[in-house]
């Protein structure tokens, strides 16, 4: 399958896009739509570079669940795990309740797992519960 533009907007518009190389609420260095792979302080990017870093980070969690999943996904239900994948990595979607309950065919039982997934550091994070319950409403088809 390949990402919507649903989707694109859905991580887009939760990730905002900064020019210039920033700690996310983990502490991490971003940049761009979200990107943090080899992002040190002090980096700046184009829109363009940003766009690009995204559609290559998109593109290998979209590849990675593309060649995980083991159940026909609907295009919702595919977004919404590449939305989460992308924003909490492939590692926490592929070994969390969710994964393994729509993994074994329970739809439903895998979309209410996704408000808890709502924690940064140990704290709750109300940006974050947003974030997941528009997954949310992204797998279910609302």
């Amino acid at each position: 399958m390949i990402y919507s533009k649903n989707g694109l907007s859905l991580t887009e518009s939760f990730e905002g896009c900064k020019l210039t190389a920033y700690r996310d609420q983990a502490g991490i260095w971003t940049i761009g739509y979200g990107h943090t792979r080899d992002v040190e302080e002090g980096d700046t990017c184009t829109q363009d570079e940003a766009e690009n870093f995204l559609a290559q980070d998109l593109q290998r969690v979209t590849a990675q669940i593309n060649k995980d999943v083991t159940v026909t996904l609907t295009q919702g239900e595919f977004d919404a795990l590449v939305d989460f994948g992308f924003n909490l990595g492939l590692h926490a979607l592929e070994t969390s309740t969710l994964w393994r309950l729509l993994m074994a065919g329970d739809v439903q039982g895998a979309a209410t797992q996704f408000p808890r997934w709502n924690h940064c550091g140990g704290h709750e994070v109300a940006g974050l519960l947003r974030r997941r319950l528009e997954e949310q409403k992204e797998f279910l088809g609302l």
